[in-house]
């Protein structure tokens, strides 16, 4: 399938950072999108519970520093540290 499309300028630019035309950088985008390889599309099993919990505990580690929410968030609070 051919498609005809505008490139915005800046899509342009990593294809050229990379060293590659506009049309293999943009094809590559979207196989990585849909999760095709070499022409196959990629069955994605769905997650098992173990590695759902494994991903949410890394998301939680260091949540201890997260300071606590004041009952009251005031402008003056979301800025204290850019005095």
């Amino acid at each position: 399938m051919e498609l005809k499309v505008r490139i915005p300028d800046g899509i342009a630019a990593l294809a050229k950072a990379r060293g590659v035309r506009v049309e293999e950088y943009v094809e590559d985008l979207l196989t990585q999108q849909v999760g095709i390889r070499n022409g196959v599309p990629e069955v994605r099993k769905p997650k098992t519970a173990e590695e759902i919990r494994a991903w949410l505990d890394s998301l939680a580690q260091f949540s201890e520093k997260i300071p606590e929410l004041p009952d009251t968030i005031t402008r003056d609070w979301i800025y204290q540290e850019h005095d």
